[in-house]
């Protein structure tokens, strides 16, 4: 391989052998609602700060939210229990998600609240080209990381694990 792209390699075996309690919680609706009350929270508590403008609080709100999104999805890999044998230790939440099964109801949802709340603050910050730009860079990088083409796939080598085979 390339030292540009790198594919993850399927280990499967152990992945079945019991529910993946660490993407699970991703599907239930009250999942999606705190996801929607942390973008509600977030702008409120950027609209509280004196001298910050409602565009800088829009702004400021889908930057925070696409970089945690980011972080939380794509960046943080394994799992916190050991109930699976590391089956899942090269994989991220977002690759962990339903399988890995791509356009699920569970990862529709995940893509389009960045897209929503990029449309939201590219209306409130009044089309400004400047903010729209910094608006859009976040939601790519998120975006591009959700494309099925990217399942499995580390970039220049970040966020690479290396087995160590004794």
């Amino acid at each position: 391989m390339s030292s540009i792209r790198e594919q993850k390699a399927h280990q499967t075996l152990d992945q079945s052998s019991m529910p993946n309690f660490n993407s699970s919680w991703v599907n239930y609706k009250g999942a999606w609602f705190t996801t929607l009350f942390i973008i509600v929270l977030l702008k409120t508590l950027f609209s509280v700060i004196p001298f910050i403008s409602s565009e800088a609080s829009w702004t400021l709100t889908n930057l925070t939210f696409n970089v945690g999104q980011y972080i939380m999805f794509h960046w943080v890999q394994g799992i916190p229990f050991e109930n699976h044998q590391g089956a899942y230790d090269g994989l991220t939440l977002w690759e962990q998600i339903d399988g890995g099964v791509q356009f699920t109801a569970t990862r529709k949802f995940f893509t389009a609240v960045p897209i929503a709340l990029f449309l939201l603050s590219t209306h409130y910050t009044h089309y400004n080209l400047v903010l729209l730009v910094i608006n859009f860079a976040p939601l790519l990088w998120v975006l591009v990381a959700k494309l099925p083409v990217m399942h499995r796939v580390r970039v220049f080598g970040i966020n690479k694990i290396d087995h160590v085979v004794d």
